[in-house]
């Protein structure tokens, strides 16, 4: 949590939110290191590999002889982030059900599950991000030390009540030192492809997913250029985003892009790529991680995506929400997706990007 945290958890029971991956293991035999009561805890949600995984849990807390619970959230999760993703690809939209799960499932009831069930005040997670501060003064969200492994962006809708309950082991750590870490504590894992980030799908495609958990809400419609005219047929909207060239079917002597979606005439409009840049967008609603908001309009960078480069933009205050002005126009603005804001390496808020 704090930044002197490493130096006081010796005898305070921390539940690790434990996956099987080498990142949940090794933040748990961190803090068990450094003389912490670690339990861990494992979220039963709608993972298909749920048996595959929650077997290499077990082997985990048997080898650092810890004590494992296992939280059955199945349900919590298909109403909270799985009926959000299929919402949202049928309303033109591409969602981070990421950062949804981390606010209202592992950050949100878990955590509870952690607090009241468990007694214990601290969840960690392996996540490569920081904290700093406290109660008096306010909780700060910062980027993780390894940029290329950062997480912070999904991290960027808690609250300040949940930052004071969680700690990030794995922060101050770039990957290839975790991997180091594992092998000195008798973890064995190898460096593999990183697990995708959407873990309910595992090898199904978006549209392979919604068409056995959504059936016939897909339907076909034009695809038309930004001026209207119609160039073919599409098989439904939700199996489209922004900045899409693959599989549109529309041969020209330069590519077609997908500019934008529209779930009212359930058209999918396409474009060239000088159409994909925008300078400006509007966010309706935003959360703020200080529970006092910034002084708008304020300067700040700003990721449009998790593996967007950070660009500079100013946030102004529109409506309810706000209207970022990037410096430079950014490429594929997605609706769904979210804008998260930084102040040096601090997360000052977020907010959903909208058409």
């Amino acid at each position: 949590m704090a930044e002197s945290f490493e130096t006081t958890i010796q005898q305070k029971k921390i539940v690790v939110a434990m996956s099987g991956g080498v990142d949940s293991s090794v933040a748990a035999a961190l803090l068990q290191q450094q003389g912490a009561r670690v339990e861990g805890v494992f979220m039963a949600l709608a993972q298909p590999d749920l048996a595959e995984q929650l077997h290499r849990v077990r082997a985990v807390a048997d080898l650092l002889r810890i004590p494992l619970t296992v939280v059955d959230l199945g349900d919590a999760f298909r109403r909270s982030v799985v009926d959000y993703f299929c919402a949202s690809y049928f309303a033109g939209k591409t969602p981070n059900p990421c950062m949804v799960c981390n606010r209202t499932i592992k950050c949100g009831q878990l955590l509870a599950q952690v607090r009241e069930s468990l007694g214990a005040k601290l969840l960690a997670t392996g996540h490569y991000a920081r904290l700093s501060g406290d109660t008096a003064t306010g909780y700060r969200l910062l980027q993780g030390a390894d940029p290329k492994k950062d997480q912070s962006y999904f991290l960027g809708l808690l609250t300040q009540e949940q930052l004071a309950h969680l700690c990030f082991p794995l922060g101050t750590f770039r990957k290839e030192e975790v991997y180091t870490l594992a092998a000195g504590f008798g973890l064995a894992f190898r460096h593999t492809a990183e697990s995708q980030d959407i873990c309910f799908l595992k090898h199904q495609s978006v549209g392979e997913f919604l068409a056995s958990h959504a059936p016939g809400q897909g339907r076909p419609g034009p695809m038309l250029t930004l001026q209207g005219k119609e160039l073919g047929q599409h098989a439904g909207i939700h199996h489209y985003t922004v900045g899409q060239r693959r599989g549109l079917g529309l041969p020209d002597a330069t590519p077609w892009y997908v500019a934008g979606l529209d779930p009212e005439s359930n058209a999918v409009v396409v474009g060239k790529d000088a159409d994909l840049w925008q300078q400006e967008v509007e966010l309706p609603g935003v959360h703020w991680q200080n529970t006092q908001p910034p002084t708008l309009p304020r300067v700040c960078m700003v990721k449009i995506r998790s593996r967007h480069p950070p660009c500079q933009a100013e946030i102004a205050g529109h409506g309810g929400g706000v209207r970022l002005t990037f410096a430079e126009p950014q490429r594929a603005v997605t609706p769904g997706q979210f804008a998260v804001f930084y102040e040096g390496e601090a997360v000052l808020g977020c907010g959903e990007i909208a058409k």
